[in-house]
């Protein structure tokens, strides 16, 4: 390990020459890896040498400028702070697609911008991010800006890191993921790109800012954004870089102290994407499954198959992961290791129940006594099976079913005791045998004409 005094006599003699200088060691931190980024020094400020611009202005990019957002940019020309438009806003612009969400970036210091703020009387809210160099400001009681302070990160762990604000763009654009998502475009429509991501972007290529194992080590869950974005940018499913696969497989084991919140978020976003059974068989051969909760051996070409037939039909993720399990207790490793939602566990676990069922010739009908056999003892059913017959494939019915209204049953526990019925096991064999009979006759028996049944139904076997 490099001991503190080598370091300094590194940084004190390549500092005369180079504008900045990035140090970093790498220590043993119960069992991770902790990586120390000793400050940046700069002698003076230049050029970046690989910075490219150029002029956007696209309907998209006008579209932008509400009153609230006019406001804002009006705040930090006042005061004298650079304020740009960062990341995947960018990114989409570019693109040609109106961007959900809007991240900026600023030369000001959280404190400058509280200061602003202050004394310009504009609210400030959501006070959790500042830590991390961000404010969010809620402009004309309307529309809410985050504004992040460039920084560099000085100490990471894979999970988090400490940062030190930075008045550099090229370094922090340097701090992110992928070229694509490394840009910044200022009001003027300029364009800032400082490591080729217009480029990548045009030809439809995802890769890492800079060396792709040190950005993986900076965080590892940019293992999983790196697969999500392939699904959503690159238009081959298998053109990936070769020394990026080799990469992720390296630091693969990293995702095993990523939260399973962060990582269910990253792994649903990959399922909604393109290419989403090669990724998925890439992913799972570099050998992430383990550390998602997935079964070791799972069935890829059972997913691939289900993927392919269904994709176009938007099937949830809990419609698709099923295919890589054999049986429930897999889905109940799943939801341990990423938290998944009530809705999402109940789900996978359905289609896991049902999607070896025989429907049968008549298939609507099968679909259709699901639903009335279960009464309301589960809920959301009726969705649940239209992401079955996505499962299975069955589009032909998927439709006419999801349009139908299942009927009431006409009779209730209070006209049985009415009729002399007893309450307890009794009340609940007469629902159901009733219940059959109406299932019978294809939903159409009334209240009444099941009534006359009683008799019938409740005679001793």
């Amino acid at each position: 390990m490099l001991g503190l005094r080598p370091v300094c006599a590194l940084i004190s003699v390549t500092s005369r020459t180079l504008k900045s200088v990035s140090v970093q060691i790498h220590l043993p931190l119960k069992s991770r890896q902790l990586f120390i980024n000793f400050g940046t020094i700069r002698q003076y400020q230049r050029p970046a040498a690989n910075l490219k611009t150029m002029k956007l202005d696209t309907p998209e990019f006008h579209a932008l400028f509400t009153p609230e957002l006019s406001r804002l940019i009006e705040l930090f020309q006042k005061h004298a702070y650079d304020l740009r438009i960062a990341g995947g806003a960018v990114r989409d612009l570019l693109m040609g697609k109106q961007p959900d969400d809007l991240d900026f970036a600023t030369t000001a210091t959280p404190e400058e911008m509280k200061a602003m703020f202050e004394m310009e009387n504009v609210r400030m809210i959501n006070r959790r991010g500042e830590k991390h160099g961000t404010i969010t400001c809620r402009i004309n009681d309307k529309e809410n800006f985050e504004v992040t302070t460039l920084r560099i990160d000085v100490l990471t762990d894979g999970r988090h890191a400490d940062v030190e604000y930075t008045k550099n763009w090229e370094l922090d654009a340097l701090r992110r993921d992928l070229t694509i998502n490394s840009m910044f475009l200022g009001f003027d429509g300029m364009l800032y790109d400082y490591f080729g991501g217009q480029e990548d972007l045009k030809q439809r290529y995802v890769r890492f800012v800079g060396d792709a194992r040190q950005r993986i080590q900076e965080d590892y869950l940019r293992i999983l954004r790196y697969f999500r974005f392939y699904g959503r940018i690159a238009i081959e499913p298998n053109a990936h870089d070769e020394d990026t696969l080799k990469a992720i497989k390296e630091h693969m084991h990293g995702l095993q102290g990523i939260s399973g919140e962060r990582l269910w978020v990253e792994l649903r976003k990959i399922l909604a994407g393109n290419h989403v059974g090669d990724i998925m068989d890439v992913a799972v051969r570099l050998g992430m499954a383990p550390y998602v909760g997935l079964p070791e051996n799972v069935n890829m070409d059972e997913f691939r198959h289900i993927w392919q037939n269904s994709h176009d039909l938007n099937p949830l993720p809990l419609t698709l992961i099923p295919a890589l399990m054999r049986d429930e207790n897999e889905v109940h490793n799943l939801h341990e290791r990423l938290k998944l939602s009530k809705n999402e566990l109940q789900l996978g676990l359905f289609i896991i129940k049902h999607r070896g069922d025989d429907f049968g010739k008549d298939r609507l009908h099968y679909c259709q006594d699901l639903v009335c056999d279960a009464a309301g003892k589960e809920p959301k059913l009726k969705d649940k099976i239209c992401e079955l017959l996505k499962y299975r494939n069955c589009r032909d019915i998927l439709t006419e079913f999801n349009n139908w209204i299942p009927p009431k049953f006409p009779v209730n526990g209070i006209r049985l005791l009415e009729r002399g019925v007893p309450k307890g096991p009794a009340l609940a064999r007469t629902l159901d045998a009733l219940r059959l009979k109406w299932k019978e006759s294809g939903y159409t028996l009334t209240q009444e004409q099941l009534l006359d049944f009683l008799d019938e139904v409740r005679k001793p076997n």
